[in-house]
C-alpha cells in the first residue's frame, strides 16, 4: 500500500506517493511566495502554506493510477527554524517569520558581543542567527509586543502542519533542537532561556515529541480537505534539512550531505554533541542518543544562480553552467565570495553584515569567468562547511535541485577534494520523510535499516587529483579575500543623499 508525504519547502510545495518498494509513483508540486515587506524580512502567509498543501495532496492523489491502492500512511517533513504564531484557537496572528529574515541583525550584534551566542553554543552546540525562533521573539518583544500578546504558541513549520492535520501542538525535537534544547534531556533548556532573556517566553513553546510520539491521527476536518479517510495516521518528520540528509541515506557517523538548494546546507552526521572549538553551524537530534546531525545551512545558496544569470542575461542556473564550464578552472583569477543574502551569512561563520564581491576583476575577464567563479564560490562554501565540521568525510552525497548539474557534482568533487554521489530520488526530502514513517510506525526496525532497504543512488563522481591540488590554492586564496573583506566591512555604507538631490 502506498504512502503520502510531503514537503514544505520555503519556495517550493512537495506533495509525493511512494509504492512499498519506496519508489516515486506520482509528484506534485507547487511554488510559494516569500513575502518581503521590507528590507530583510522574510515572511510567508501561514494559510497559503497551508493551502499549497492541500492543492498538492489534491494533485497527487489525482495523479495516482487505478489499482494502487489507498493511503496507509501520511509522513511530512517541513522548513525549519523562523516563527509560526498562533493564538490559543490555533489560527495565526500574522505571517510566518522565517529562518532567511535579518530582522533581528541588530538583536544578534549584541549578543554576539555580550557573548551571549558563544556562551549558548557551549550548551547545546548551535550557533543562533537571525531567523531563529529566540531571535525573533526578542525582535517582537522589542518591536512588536502586541503580536506577542495575542500569540499562545510559537510554532515552526512543521508543528503549524502538525496542527492543521491533527489538531496536536507540538514540536519535533529536531526542530527544537536551535536554540532552546537540552540533547541530554530531550526537553527545553530554562538556562538558556534565560541566557537570552526570554524566561517569559516559555509558555509559548509547544510541546516537544520524543521519537515514538510523532504519530498522530488526522482529523475529520483536515481529511476532508486533503480527500484522505479521517484517522490515518501521520507523522511528523525531522524538519527538511535533517530528513533530507536520512533520504540521502546518510544514517552513519562520518557520512554527509550537501542540499544544493535556496540553503546550501552541509551536514555531517557525529556520535555526540560537540561544544568545543569555534562556535559554528547547528546540531540537531537525529533519532538516537549517539547520533546528531552537525548541519551547516547557509543563508545563500541556489538563489545565488539565479541573481547570476539574471546578471550576466542568461535563461537561468542550467544556461549559466553552460556559459561557467567553457571557463577554465580557477576561473582566470577570478574569486567570488557568494554572501548575497541581505541577512548576511550563518554558516559556516555568523555575521549579519556579511555581502558577496568579486575579487580580481579586470577587463580581461568575461562573461564565463563571471559564472565560473560563482560555481566555485558556492562550492568552495561547501568545503568550508566539512572543514568547520571537524571530521573526516568517506563521501558526500548531493541533492536538491542543483544537484541536477553535472558540472557542478564534479566541481564540487574536486573542490572538496570528496567523492561525491547524486540521490536517484526527485525528492529525498520527502524520501526522507517515508522513511521516518515507516520507522515510527513499525513497519522497519530502525533508520539504517530502512535506508539500505529503500535508498538508492546514482550518479558518481571522483575528485581529480590535478584540479584537486589547483582548488587547494583557491581555497586558501578564499579564505584570505574573504578574511580581507570582513576586516574592510564587507562593503562600505552607501552615501546617504539630501533630499534636494534626490531626483
Amino acid at each position: 500500500m502506498p504512502v503520502l508525504t510531503i514537503d514544505v519547502g520555503t519556495s517550493m510545495i512537495k506533495s509525493v506517493v511512494h509504492d512499498d518498494q519506496g519508489r516515486e509513483l506520482a509528484l506534485c508540486r507547487t511554488g510559494t511566495d516569500v513575502l518581503r515587506p521590507r528590507p530583510g524580512w522574510a515572511e510567508q502567509d501561514m494559510d497559503a502554506v497551508w493551502n499549497g498543501v492541500v492543492g498538492t495532496v489534491r494533485g497527487v492523489l489525482a495523479r495516482l493510477g487505478p489499482g494502487q491502492g489507498p493511503m496507509w500512511l501520511v509522513s511530512f517533513t517541513a522548513q525549519g527554524d523562523g516563527c509560526w504564531l498562533v493564538d490559543a484557537d490555533g489560527r495565526p496572528t500574522g505571517p510566518a517569520v522565517l529562518w532567511s529574515d535579518g530582522r533581528a541583525a541588530e538583536l544578534l550584534t549584541r549578543w554576539a558581543d555580550d557573548g551571549v551566542l558563544t556562551d549558548a553554543y557551549r550548551r547545546n552546540g548551535s550557533l543562533t542567527c537571525a531567523g531563529m525562533p529566540n531571535a525573533v521573539l526578542g525582535w517582537l518583544a522589542a518591536h512588536d509586543p502586541g503580536r506577542l500578546e495575542r500569540s499562545a504558541t510559537a510554532l515552526t513549520a512543521a508543528g503549524w502542519l502538525f496542527l492543521r492535520l491533527t489538531g496536536t501542538t507540538a514540536v519535533d525535537r529536531s526542530d527544537a533542537s536551535a536554540p532552546f534544547l537540552d540533547h541530554a534531556t530531550g526537553d527545553y533548556d530554562p538556562g538558556l532561556l534565560d541566557l537570552f532573556g526570554l524566561g517569559w517566553a516559555h509558555g509559548l513553546l509547544p510541546r516537544v515529541l520524543g521519537e515514538h510520539e510523532r504519530v498522530a491521527g488526522i482529523t475529520p476536518g483536515a481529511a476532508g480537505q486533503l480527500g484522505l479517510p479521517a484517522g490515518l495516521p501521520v507523522v511528523m518528520a525531522p524538519y527538511d534539512i535533517a530528513s533530507t540528509a536520512r533520504g540521502a541515506g546518510v544514517v552513519d557517523p562520518g557520512q554527509a550531505c550537501a542540499i544544493l538548494g535556496t540553503t546550501l546546507c552541509t551536514e555531517i552526521v557525529a556520535r555526540r554533541v560537540d561544544t568545543t572549538g569555534e562556535p559554528c553551524g547547528v546540531t540537531i537530534a537525529y533519532g538516537a542518543p549517539d547520533r546528531v546531525l552537525r548541519a551547516f545551512p547557509t543563508l545563500s545558496g541556489t538563489e545565488v544562480l539565479d541573481w547570476a544569470a539574471r546578471t550576466l542575461g542568461v535563461a537561468g542556473p542550467a544556461a549559466l553552467g553552460a556559459l561557467a564550464s567553457a571557463a577554465p578552472p580557477g576561473a582566470g583569477g577570478l574569486a567570488f565570495l557568494p554572501y548575497l543574502s541581505p541577512a548576511g551569512e550563518r554558516a559556516p561563520f555568523l555575521d549579519p553584515r556579511a555581502r558577496g564581491t568579486f575579487w580580481g576583476l579586470s577587463l580581461d575577464h568575461t562573461p564565463g569567468h563571471l559564472a565560473r567563479a560563482v560555481f566555485e564560490g558556492l562550492s568552495m562554501v561547501v568545503r568550508d562547511c566539512l572543514r568547520a565540521s571537524g571530521t573526516e568525510v568517506r563521501e558526500l552525497r548531493l541533492c536538491g535541485g542543483g544537484s541536477a548539474s553535472d558540472q557542478w557534482c564534479r566541481l564540487i568533487a574536486d573542490v572538496t577534494g570528496v567523492p561525491t554521489a547524486r540521490s536517484a530520488d526527485t525528492e529525498p526530502g520527502a524520501k526522507g520523510a517515508f522513511l521516518t514513517g515507516l520507522v515510527a510506525s513499525g513497519a522497519e526496525s530502525d533508520l539504517r535499516a530502512a535506508a539500505e532497504k529503500y535508498v538508492r543512488m546514482g550518479s558518481t563522481w571522483e575528485p581529480d587529483p590535478g584540479r584537486g591540488a589547483r582548488y587547494d590554492e583557491l581555497y586558501a586564496s578564499f579564505l584570505t579575500w574573504r578574511g580581507a573583506a570582513r576586516s574592510l566591512g564587507w562593503a562600505p555604507a552607501a552615501p546617504s543623499v539630501p533630499a534636494a538631490a534626490r531626483v
